[in-house]
């Protein structure tokens, strides 16, 4: 089996407050801006001290960043699928968000979605990114739902 290296942390810097620069096992390197996330998220709060953000590490399994160990820490596959968002594309938990609010299996969604059920496990699981196309497909299959239940 291949091991999954796109939510393994290998390197990680702060450039700025607030800012983290993450480079998974994939290579993909991600620039997340958590400014927004911190001030709406109480349990962030202890972020806003610049001081305290800068003290980010790798958590010793590679798979997040952690400031105070076992009280403070974000996943990094959270922390992808921010740093897609931010860039401007589609992140793997939009598709998971989109089955479970629909209640939809592997299978079904993808027959929603007219792809193969693999393709969408690679999308789903963030092992390839969500073409901007699949994604509007999951939008219009959903509002074509609703119109259909009212």
């Amino acid at each position: 089996m291949k091991k999954r290296n796109h939510f393994h942390v290998v390197a990680l810097d702060v450039p700025e407050p607030y800012c983290l620069r993450i480079t998974y096992g994939d290579g993909a390197i991600m620039v997340v801006d958590l400014a927004a996330t911190i001030g709406r998220t109480p349990a962030l709060a202890p972020l806003k001290d610049a001081a305290l953000f800068a003290q980010a590490s790798i958590d010793e399994w590679s798979l997040g960043v952690v400031w105070l160990q076992g009280e403070l820490d974000l996943a990094g596959d959270n922390l992808r699928a921010e740093g897609v968002e931010q860039g401007g594309g589609v992140s793997h938990e939009r598709i998971w968000n989109w089955m479970h609010r629909n209640n939809l299996s592997l299978d079904s969604a993808a027959e929603a979605l007219g792809i193969s059920r693999r393709m969408l496990a690679y999308y789903r699981s963030g092992q390839k990114p969500v073409p901007r196309y699949i994604w509007l497909a999951c939008v219009g299959w959903e509002a074509e739902q609703q119109k259909a239940a009212a």
